[in-house]
């Protein structure tokens, strides 16, 4: 029998945090091999509340004169064309997956646009050439495109084509990887306790605390406030701190550490960075002689330093390279796309068609928000949001339990969640007895809705990872008022009523991360004579929880030709 949504959803949350914990234990933090997302380099993204966009991509295309070539795209990459468009001000590379309409489809008046949920790439949208919505668009005469913001797929970052065609086929291989059931090896470390000098390497230590304390002081003033700042090197001084207890070196220390915190407060000079320096050679000389004076001695005192040092200096290399939230998306990745789609697709009016899954649907009602309160057009025809919602208050969304994220302190605790790492872990959980993490499928997909070894896909190839910004800003659609910018003041919902294009919004019936009742909340402040709303499943089913309706069985004979029916009302060109 059927596991009703309502049992299923009292079930999940002592069962998630249960699942949580075993997952995080058994991924120790030493050992947890988090993706790079695709292609990142060591370089720091800088953010920037506004950034316009530039054209200056490259395209597997080679009719197109004024864009440049990729040799072969990688082959993960389904679609017909790879196209890269870059973001200006910053080294990200989107990747745009086109697919052609074939001779014998409809002539379509306007290109369409495909956006993935929160830590997915375009996979999603083409899993099989007998389960792609994708290529079933494109069958329908729409010239369609999935963007892949950044940080998902093939999303790469690199300074020229050469770069990022090198890191969107090392992507592509780990992907591939993973779905034949390959191990991949991971870099090769030397161990700790051959790379350290048996003797006290000083001048490496005092480099090394140096080095951390201005990343605390310099490199990230662009990322964190100055309250995260204080917390980052509480947190620091408090692991250091740890490690002399119980002994006669916790005077000296706290004295250092509260003139290295007044320091670490002060606008950068080189005067600022020399203190620090010479703070530094003061407390390695005071852990030094307090090796051979303390009783008893710190026996490894210097290997557990160099450890402590280590791994808090990844923490912060992790919350610089994944520093970026739903309005980056919003103001840069997704404009940038529409701009460039618009250049090669030449649509007659200058306007596209769209269809977001989950994030992608928040990034359209977000999008036409901001245009409604701003009195610009869009240059939208038409939007389809599956499964999308600004307010989640009033449902049972599982994605509640993403709150303790809320608080800024926890997020810096974790700068990011390895989304894909986890699935990947938690599958064969899932799928083989006992079942331990069965729940996770019905989280997905429904009973039967959709292929065993399709589901295995989009469990393993799918999911990247997520910055703990992007899911800080995406739990205030859980808080009264709904989803808000990152300054906390712009509340999207407000100002969607203002919109005027006619919208089709889709709901599963047993979609438990977005229930119809989420969905409900957004399509009630929209106007009437524009939006038109559909919950798909029925009582003895088929029933669509949030991944079928791309991905589920039936989905190509109830969702699909409900969305080209209505999207075709809106393809005129006035």
């Amino acid at each position: 029998m059927a596991t009703t949504t309502a049992t299923l959803y009292h079930q999940l949350p002592s069962d998630i945090r249960l699942a949580t914990c075993t997952l995080f234990r058994s991924f120790n933090h030493r050992h947890l091999l988090i993706p790079q997302c695709a292609g990142a380099s060591s370089r720091p993204y800088f953010s920037r509340s506004t950034t316009p966009f530039r054209l200056l991509a490259f395209s597997t295309n080679a009719n197109e004169p004024f864009v440049e070539k990729v040799s072969d795209k990688p082959p993960i990459c389904s679609a017909d064309e790879l196209h890269y468009v870059s973001v200006a001000n910053c080294d990200w590379r989107l990747a745009l997956w086109r697919y052609n309409p074939p001779p014998q489809a409809p002539t379509r008046n306007h290109p369409l646009l495909l956006l993935s949920g929160v830590g997915t790439n375009a996979i999603g949208y083409d899993l099989s050439p007998g389960s792609s919505f994708a290529r079933y668009m494109a069958g329908q005469g729409f010239d369609t495109w999935i963007l892949e913001v950044r940080g998902a797929g093939l999303s790469v970052r690199g300074s020229n084509l050469k770069e990022a065609q090198q890191s969107a086929h090392g992507v592509s291989e780990q992907i591939e990887a993973v779905a034949n059931n390959s191990k991949i090896s991971p870099v090769k470390k030397e161990d700790d306790l051959t790379r350290l000098a048996t003797v006290w390497d000083e001048s490496k230590l005092v480099t090394k605390l140096t080095e951390t304390f201005m990343s605390l002081s310099e490199r990230l003033s662009g990322f964190l406030s100055e309250n995260q700042s204080k917390i980052m090197s509480a947190k620091l001084f408090d692991q250091l701190s740890k490690l002399l207890e119980d002994s006669q070196l916790s005077e000296g220390f706290n004295e250092i550490r509260g003139k290295l915190s007044s320091l670490l407060e002060r606008r950068q000079s080189s005067a600022i960075a020399s203190q620090i320096r010479d703070l530094s050679q003061n407390l390695v000389n005071m852990i030094e002689e307090g090796q051979w004076s303390v009783s008893p001695q710190l026996f490894d005192l210097q290997e557990r330093l160099f450890s402590t040092i280590d791994d808090f200096q990844k923490q912060l290399d992790l919350i610089v390279q994944y520093d970026w939230d739903f309005d980056h998306y919003l103001e840069e990745d997704v404009p940038a796309a529409m701009e460039y789609i618009r250049a090669q697709s030449k649509p007659k009016d200058g306007k596209l068609l769209a269809i977001g899954h989950s994030m992608g649907g928040i990034l359209l009602y977000a999008m036409l928000s901001r245009c409604g309160f701003e009195g610009r057009e869009s240059r939208l025809a038409a939007i389809v949001t599956l499964a999308s919602s600004l307010d989640y208050t009033s449902s049972k969304s599982t994605l509640k339990l993403l709150l303790p994220l809320a608080d800024p302190a926890q997020a810096l605790n974790v700068p990011v969640v390895p989304l894909g790492a986890l699935l990947t872990a938690a599958y064969p959980l899932s799928s083989s007895p006992p079942y331990v993490f069965s729940w996770l499928n019905n989280l997905i997909s429904a009973e039967d809705m959709m292929h065993p070894e399709l589901l295995k896909k989009l469990v393993l190839n799918n999911f990247c990872t997520i910055p703990a910004k992007l899911i800080l800003q995406l739990t205030t659609a859980f808080r009264e008022g709904g989803l808000r910018d990152r300054s906390g003041k712009f509340f999207y919902k407000d100002h969607i009523h203002k919109c005027n294009i006619p919208m089709l919004a889709i709901a599963g019936d047993q979609d438990l991360i977005c229930p119809p009742e989420a969905v409900e909340e957004t399509v009630k402040l929209l106007p009437e004579n524009l939006i038109t709303y559909k919950v798909f499943g029925e009582p003895s089913g088929p029933h669509y929880a949030h991944y079928d309706l791309v991905g589920g069985r039936m989905a190509v004979e109830q969702v699909y030709p409900c969305i080209v029916q209505f999207l075709g009302r809106y393809d005129s060109v006035s």
